[in-house]
């Protein structure tokens, strides 16, 4: 087991080579990866909660998201090693607010609590790993935890009715750590709540979840009144 000192390091070096990446406005690594492919799992399923404006729960002990973010990869080299990273970028200036149906602008976005390297970046617990073994199944992101707490133990910060797009970083680890891609897709926007406010979400929410259908049906036969 490493130490927490060793995991800071690792942390750092990770997160230097996106920041240094994305400050120069590079998209590819080198000729090893030019056929790299990330592609969207569940993307009509993401379709339907972006037509109404997802809402994804935010809470102090954090809460996992739904849908689950979950991709595809294909095009790198399989006997290189990669580790996944997950951050959330605001997706507008603005703060928002549910008003009779619609959500609609409400001023200007609050300071950014979920900046990278200050517990808003998630590593996918399978880091770092062959190219082999993130090609050979969809890459899921099922353990990704929202929290509205500040330091909230690893997980996400979030700050409620903000817009957010999660962004995938996909890093080559080694010698010289190297960001090879930079991947974000539209149809996963969602607004940060602390209960969701349209409900055509939750509607949806319970149709596709099934740990949510499974405690709404749990909930009414508690509430239900036996002879």
């Amino acid at each position: 087991m490493s130490s927490p000192g060793a995991a800071e390091r690792c942390m750092s070096r990770l997160l230097s080579a996106v920041e240094s990446e994305l400050q120069a406005g590079r998209e590819k690594g080198d000729p090893t990866e030019r056929e790299l492919r990330v592609t969207l799992e569940d993307a009509e399923l993401w379709r339907k909660f972006q037509h109404i404006t997802n809402e994804m729960i935010v809470t102090k002990n954090g809460r996992r998201m739904f849908p689950v973010l979950k991709v595809s990869v294909s095009g790198l080299d399989p006997s290189s090693m990669y580790s996944f990273l997950l951050d959330f970028v605001p997706a507008d200036g603005c703060r928002w607010k549910f008003v009779n149906g619609e959500w609609v602008a409400a001023g200007r976005a609050e300071g950014r609590g979920e900046g990278r390297g200050h517990g808003g970046i998630y590593i996918h617990p399978d880091s770092p790993n062959f190219g082999a073994h993130w090609m050979k199944a969809a890459v899921t992101f099922n353990k990704v935890k929202l929290t509205n707490k500040v330091n909230g133990g690893g997980q996400i910060m979030l700050n409620s009715l903000h817009k957010y797009e999660p962004q995938l970083h996909i890093v080559c680890v080694g010698s010289r750590h190297r960001l090879v891609s930079n991947v974000s897709f539209r149809e996963t926007q969602f607004i940060a709540v602390t209960a969701y406010q349209n409900e055509e979400i939750t509607a949806l929410k319970i149709k596709y979840n099934p740990f949510a259908k499974a405690f709404l049906d749990a909930k009414e036969r508690y509430d239900t009144p036996t002879d």
